[in-house]
């Protein structure tokens, strides 16, 4: 009951409520970010929410455009602005996606949406965590985050998948406050925030 209905009115009730809560530290933000990536607040990117299906994910841009001669991106590292680190560091980029949850494309909790071209490198097990909407945070997030290898971010997703009920996800949500105040688990040793998924076919 609660994995289908329940949790989605869970969610639409939660996001909306949030939504206006926040809203002026979403103006702030939104203001910040439009002078430091030249009138470019928002970042859009393809992500794969249940079942595979393509949607736009959204969020605070926290990145430059910034290339080199050759007309390639500069490293990630070289590209966070000032006012970006901050909103990572505070995970303020992740609030827009509120409005993904409440059309339905996200659910506050629930594995993390990954980039679409990691699809196809999926083994059956992997597969497994798409059976459900994608989270803004999830059982991965508040056990290490960008820290952790990919196999125990698959793990931890797949277990979730598994276990979703509403105690969990009050859990989840509460653990993820504690980790967005101790700002713990944002980026991987030697990354920004964690390095390339090339797949595992065990």
């Amino acid at each position: 009951m609660y994995r289908n209905l329940l949790k989605r009115l869970f969610d639409f009730s939660v996001s909306l409520l949030g939504l206006v809560l926040l809203s002026p530290l979403l103006f702030l933000a939104t203001f910040a970010l439009f002078f430091s990536n030249r009138g470019k607040p928002f970042f859009f990117q393809k992500r794969p929410g249940k079942d595979g299906e393509l949607f736009n994910i959204i969020k605070f841009k926290t990145m430059n455009d910034k290339s080199d001669t050759e007309g390639n991106l500069l490293p990630d590292s070289a590209r966070v602005t000032k006012v970006g680190a901050f909103v990572r560091k505070t995970s303020i980029d992740e609030i827009p996606q509120l409005i993904n949850v409440l059309k339905g494309e996200m659910s506050l909790v629930g594995p993390r949406p990954l980039l679409p071209d990691y699809l196809h490198l999926y083994n059956n097990f992997q597969k497994r965590r798409n059976l459900v909407r994608p989270g803004i945070t999830g059982w991965a997030q508040v056990n290490g985050r960008n820290t952790i290898s990919w196999d125990q971010k698959f793990k931890f997703d797949v277990w979730y998948v598994d276990n979703l009920n509403f105690k969990l996800d009050m859990k989840i949500l509460l653990l993820t406050v504690k980790k967005v105040f101790c700002s713990e688990g944002i980026t991987q040793e030697g990354h920004v925030t964690s390095d390339e998924f090339k797949g595992n076919f065990l």
